[in-house]
């Protein structure tokens, strides 16, 4: 896993290496819980995983926006947004790990 970016198959092939279930159950297993997350965040729940961080939903009322292109004002409806927030450990971690790069 020496990418810059994790997929799905990345993570199935580590539960497969880390806990020794097949590769099958490995990939559900990933499923079920990006699935469990995403039921929770449709649902308007937000989701926090402890030493990790938070996917946190936001309502954001509408406004006018301007095209920059052409100056004309453009009306953008209100919506929820989805944001995350690191934990505090997984600050230190990441901060730490560019302290030593």
């Amino acid at each position: 896993m020496s990418k810059n970016t994790i997929t799905r198959s990345d993570l199935a092939e580590s539960v497969f290496h880390e806990i020794g279930l097949s590769r099958a159950e490995s990939a559900m297993l990933v499923e079920q819980v990006l699935d469990a997350i995403s039921d929770a965040l449709v649902a308007g729940s937000n989701v926090k995983l402890s030493s990790f961080g938070s996917f946190i939903l936001r309502q954001k009322s509408g406004r006018m926006g301007r095209n920059p292109k052409t100056g004309q004002e453009v009306p953008i409806d209100s919506r929820r947004v989805l944001t995350f927030r690191a934990s505090q450990l997984m600050r230190d971690r990441i901060n730490a790990k560019a302290v030593r790069s």
